[in-house]
């Protein structure tokens, strides 16, 4: 499990985020279950940063960054890694680089709350530790603050009133018993090819694990788990969008088996480039964090571009130069500001870009108001050590990763992440901190409910299967509402995706690039990659084409 966004694949669970406000937390023990709605416990909602148009002509040049070669619209993960990128990988190329952020603070939907002994995550808890991972964490200084999970620690599946192992390597095939052993043959044989042969049609997710592995893989792994990534329908998301990797197994290969020899042979093909030296060796599939929380990333990054990352800058036009390149006005502390750049990427989400680029393509601007956010709250709740059922206990202690919690289950909590287990420090002694979601696709009614009895609900939810039914109530920490948390990579969506990128090319946008989370995945590992990845485009597209 990951998180939400990167929900994130990091799962929501077992990995994790929009604009936002800065967060103002409050501990209250509720009164559970009776509770007045209108008791305000600390919730936290995250804001819209709608576009403005105005005329570029009413804005003053900044004098000494009126002309550059990127601007960077965003100062989230993406934001900040392809600025930092472009600094560490390009900067002989794209020298001079400027991030922009609407609000008062960067980070995006990383924010970590520290408090009385507690810290905790109200957006994304977690990410695994890629080399492009890596790489960026060292580059910013971050090495010795890098935290990881044990990665033997077990997360767990609610079926029919038990959390369940999941198996984490094959040698726990044959014993975990989430599956029944005509479930386990079913996805056997499904992997090896004996399956219905794909359809000719994009496939959701549902659709493709009923076909290869059969229904029981399907409800009870990948249904909660696309719960913990996407807090999606996998009846509604697209197999080759959300989970690419492994689609492309079975069109490479003939059968996901056959996809896997084939691509270890590929890989064998090609010669290794040396590792990083510099780069941390985690051991076996785990996750990461920092000591002081994931906020530590985006701080660290902004530190290091200093005067290059503009806070409070809102941005309210954009528009095409006559001779290539790109006018942006800003209203900023200091009043209109106007700048001229080669090139623009623009990382806010997509129906804030869709705004922002309506006056210059229409198609475009269709294209990105059509993707979903559905709201997601993150829930982070404290029970005393005693108050965690004895079977859930390994030593005496509350381990693991944390649970997922099929819908099947009729359980309205996606699932619940064992904080204050997986990483140091996260809790006083003698507590348990636990980091709930609740929401998504399925669920978008949250946004009707009062933060107490979002609290209740999850209350209410643990009761069943991890927390003493007569356990004293918990101790609320943080409730952060996300009305638009997570991009859904729904069927058609790499078609809507296309579809804006060529609309922008057709209207003579060239320069002008589509980055975040809706375009290179929702994990927080993979907004890192695809910074890299937008930062070398930038980089070739100014090497070959804008005037130096």
């Amino acid at each position: 499990m990951t998180t939400l966004t990167d929900l994130p694949a990091q799962s929501l669970l077992l990995r994790p985020r929009p604009p936002s406000t800065s967060p103002s937390s409050l501990f209250h023990t509720l009164p559970l279950p009776r509770r007045n709605p209108s008791t305000r416990i600390h919730c936290s909602i995250a804001e819209d940063s709608s576009a403005t148009t105005i005329s570029p002509s009413r804005a003053a040049t900044l004098p000494s960054a009126s002309n550059v070669d990127c601007v960077v619209v965003g100062g989230g993960i993406s934001g900040l890694c392809i600025a930092q990128a472009l600094a560490t990988k390009h900067s002989d190329v794209v020298p001079n680089v400027i991030v922009t952020e609407a609000r008062d603070r960067v980070g995006g939907n990383i924010i970590t709350v520290q408090k009385e002994g507690y810290l905790w995550e109200e957006g994304p808890n977690s990410f695994q530790p890629s080399d492009p991972m890596l790489t960026m964490l060292v580059d910013s200084g971050l090495k010795d603050e890098l935290v990881l999970g044990d990665p033997n620690a077990p997360r767990f599946v609610l079926w029919k009133g038990k959390l369940r192992p999941v198996p984490s390597k094959p040698a726990d095939l044959p014993f975990f018993d989430l599956m029944s052993i005509g479930g386990k043959f079913r996805a056997g044989f499904g992997a090896l090819g004996i399956r219905p042969p794909p359809p000719g049609r994009e496939e959701s997710v549902e659709e493709f694990v009923r076909r290869n592995l059969g229904d029981e893989v399907f409800e009870r792994l990948i249904e909660p788990f696309c719960s913990g990534v996407y807090a999606g329908d996998p009846a509604q998301l697209s197999m080759k969008a959300a989970f690419g990797k492994v689609w492309k197994l079975e069109q490479n290969g003939g059968s996901i088996i056959g996809g896997t020899f084939k691509a270890f042979q590929e890989r064998n093909k090609v010669p290794k480039t040396p590792r990083d030296p510099r780069l941390p060796k985690p051991k076996g599939q785990t996750v990461g964090s920092f000591r002081k929380g994931l906020a530590m990333l985006p701080n660290a990054i902004s530190t290091r571009l200093g005067g290059k990352v503009k806070l409070s800058w809102k941005l309210l036009s954009i528009s095409k130069l006559d001779n290539g390149g790109y006018t942006l006005t800003y209203e900023t502390p200091q009043g209109l500001v106007s700048l001229q750049s080669k090139s623009v990427v623009m990382t806010v989400p997509s129906h804030i870009a869709s705004g922002l680029l309506h006056p210059i393509s229409t198609a475009a601007a269709d294209a990105l108001s059509r993707f979903y956010y559905p709201p997601v709250a993150a829930v982070s709740i404290s029970y005393p050590k005693e108050a965690i059922r004895t079977d859930r206990l390994i030593d005496g202690e509350l381990k693991g990763f944390g649970q997922l919690h099929p819908r099947s289950q009729r359980v309205e909590t996606l699932g619940t992440i064992y904080s204050s287990a997986l990483f140091p420090d996260r809790a006083p002694a003698g507590r348990v901190l636990l980091l709930n979601y609740i929401g998504g696709a399925t669920n978008p009614g949250i946004l009707s409910k009062t933060e107490s009895e979002l609290v209740e609900a999850v209350d209410r939810d643990l009761r069943k299967m991890l927390i003493k039914p007569y356990a004293k109530d918990p101790l609320a920490l943080g409730v952060k509402v996300w009305p638009q948390a997570i991009p859904q990579f729904l069927i058609g969506h790499l078609d809507l995706l296309d579809a804006a990128q060529a609309a922008l090319r057709d209207t003579g946008c060239q320069g002008l690039f589509l980055g975040g989370n809706y375009v290179s995945g929702v994990a927080l590992g993979r907004c890192v990659e695809g910074a890299y990845e937008v930062a070398a485009e930038v980089t070739k597209f100014l090497s070959q084409f804008a005037y130096k």
